[in-house]
């Protein structure tokens, strides 16, 4: 059996990394995906689902380094289901249930336009960057 995801999303907080015991560098990204869509009735929704997800060794050091809030990211990899096959399931402070979806990143996509002073690319993660404007388009 095989299975793979891809999302596109925007990080919901700053990168946070840590190291396991064995010393391997493992960073855990908020990824935020939205659908917008109409209903039946005409009316406009907007869906947004959250994941978690982590990366590890020299990507988990590139994304800690060079990844703030709000970027975008192109994170493929695995779905982790809990020991029932399921999301992690719990209540929250006001008592609400709640579900995250945590995913082991295979690679991770910096999307969007580089910081000031960031390199297109950090190594062993690969930047796409925005289309040129105006006149520089070949077409």
């Amino acid at each position: 059996m095989y299975q793979k995801l891809v999302l596109v999303g925007n990080l919901g907080n700053d990168p946070e990394m840590r190291y396991t015991p064995q010393g391997t560098p493992v960073t855990k990204l908020s990824v935020a995906t939205s659908r917008k869509y109409t209903t039946a009735d005409g009316q406009q929704k907007e869906e947004t689902a959250w994941f978690r997800v982590n990366v590890f060794g020299k990507q988990a050091e590139a994304c800690n380094q060079y990844l703030t809030k709000g970027r975008q990211v192109l994170v493929e990899g695995r779905l982790q289901a809990d020991e029932n096959g399921s999301p992690r399931v719990w209540t929250d402070k006001e008592g609400k249930p709640r579900a995250s979806f945590e995913v082991f990143a295979e690679s991770v996509r910096f999307l969007g336009s580089k910081r000031e002073g960031a390199p297109a690319a950090a190594p062993g993660v690969t930047a796409v960057e925005e289309p040129p404007t105006g006149e520089d388009l070949p077409f």
